[in-house]
């Protein structure tokens, strides 16, 4: 089995690709975490499903093909540029909102119903505001992160927030955790109905 032989790449995504060298963006989604989430998505028919850090689109663009036309998907970026990319390659999808917002104002100030899978691709609901989220995960529901392996782009130290990361979600009882070393690292954990002490 080779897991390079990716299938079914979303239409959209070369043109992202380019667009993403364009203008130097230097942390874009690799495919395999994009066939990943599309497999994901597809698990949950009808589901509500949240990305925190848009990006340029790149993984945006493989969720989107995973959702059916009874779901719908949140997208949250801070910068201005990238989710105007974003709106202007999905902006018409009624199934998506695309919200330009800091991630920890949103998270917190958001009151909407639960999520059946949060991927996590940026600081806030990663690294910082992370039992709010795993809150906002339903009973059966996903939380997805990924660049759990070691990053050319990492600041210095920022191994520590990692680790301190992983030990945290190895100790939620209400949550069931498979790490992957694959792709750029790869955990995800699905919510029991045990309740975290």
């Amino acid at each position: 089995m080779k897991d390079s032989n990716i299938q079914d790449i979303p239409k959209i995504h070369g043109e992202i690709q380019r667009k993403s060298k364009e203008i130097g963006f230097a942390m874009p989604s690799d495919l395999y975490i994009g066939a990943f989430l599309k497999t994901l998505m597809g698990s949950k028919p009808g589901g509500r499903f949240l990305e925190l850090g848009t990006g340029i689109g790149l993984s945006l663009s493989w969720m989107i093909d995973g959702m059916d036309m009874d779901s719908k998907l949140v997208t949250i970026d801070n910068d201005p540029e990238l989710v105007e990319i974003a709106r202007h390659y999905f902006g018409t999808d009624s199934r998506l909102e695309i919200i330009c917002q800091d991630g920890a104002e949103w998270i917190h100030d958001y009151q909407g119903n639960k999520f059946d899978l949060i991927f996590a691709d940026a600081w806030p609901g990663k690294y910082s505001h992370i039992d709010r989220v795993l809150d906002l995960v339903k009973v059966g529901g996903f939380y997805v992160i990924d660049d759990m392996n070691t990053q050319p782009n990492w600041p210095d130290g920022h191994e520590h927030n990692v680790n301190r990361l992983i030990a945290y979600l190895e100790q939620r009882e209400d949550f069931s955790l498979t790490k992957m070393n694959w792709s750029t690292g790869v955990i995800l954990a699905v919510k029991n109905s045990k309740k975290f002490r």
